[in-house]
């Protein structure tokens, strides 16, 4: 009996790591980032957000953030409205992602100059506002600018993940590579790490709490963290509300410089 145990033992570990593989191979990686890309969202949106920046110091600064989002058949429409403090007051901040995959095309309204400056190719990986998040994180990223793979699944929360590593089409990209952990079935991500050309962990998303509103999957509080800077951005979304009647108006240069009257 002794001497069958080794074999038992590699029976089962054998199981498993096929019971694995066939978790995994259920998706092809593009399969589940197209699932997490076309997941409902609402035709539009309206929310309040609260977004806290902490520094390697442990300070905080908070600033107040009203936007509007709206989708259609060519993709979706973002505008951000600053509130508060007095610093970033009245700046805006527009974008439209679109379907097709074409790169977003992004604005922001500076009031100090009273100028709408679009926001140029380059600079997507820039700070935005100061904040842990970059303008392409405010953007929605279409599938096809990465290749995908399901390298695992891991449980986090109770829930299943599929933990997907995308890589780039793009010559030089700031990140070499990203793995997300997408929860099977609702295909909303729990988390995101972002690798450095060196290998090294550059940034990670995590999220905090997600529900359920009219339907639709909502994420209510994420942290963006710097590994490197020792910093944090955390966005929590407040006073959400979908089928709101938001005219193509709003969505518009004009309004960036008019402010939140909807």
């Amino acid at each position: 009996m002794r001497k069958r145990q080794p074999k038992r033992m590699a029976a089962s570990v054998a199981i498993a790591l096929i019971a694995l593989v066939t978790l995994s191979a259920a998706y092809s990686g593009e399969e589940v980032m197209n699932k997490v890309y076309t997941r409902d969202s609402g035709n539009n949106m309206s929310a309040n957000l609260v977004m806290t920046l902490t520094n390697s110091r442990g300070s905080t600064r908070e600033r107040s953030i009203q936007q509007y989002r709206k989708n259609d058949a060519d993709g979706e429409k973002k505008i951000m409205f600053f509130l508060a403090p007095s610093d970033v007051k009245d700046t805006s901040f527009l974008s439209y992602s679109y379907s097709d995959g074409r790169s977003d095309d992004q604005w922001i309204y500076l009031p100090a100059i009273k100028r709408t400056k679009r926001v140029a190719g380059d600079k997507k990986n820039d700070s935005f506002m100061g904040s842990d998040f970059t303008y392409d994180d405010m953007g929605t990223r279409h599938p096809s600018a990465d290749t995908h793979k399901v390298l695992r699944t891991e449980t986090i929360d109770g829930r299943k993940c599929l933990v997907v590593e995308s890589i780039p089409k793009e010559a030089k990209p700031t990140y070499a590579k990203t793995l997300a952990w997408v929860v099977e079935d609702e295909w909303i991500g729990l988390k995101k790490e972002f690798y450095l050309p060196n290998g090294k962990l550059g940034k990670k998303l995590e999220i905090a709490s997600y529900e359920k509103s009219d339907g639709v999957w909502v994420i209510t509080d994420m942290t963006m963290t710097n590994t490197d800077k020792g910093t944090s951005t955390r966005i929590q979304m407040l006073d959400v509300s979908f089928n709101n009647d938001l005219k193509e108006s709003v969505f518009t240069e004009r309004q960036m410089k008019m402010g939140p009257r909807i």
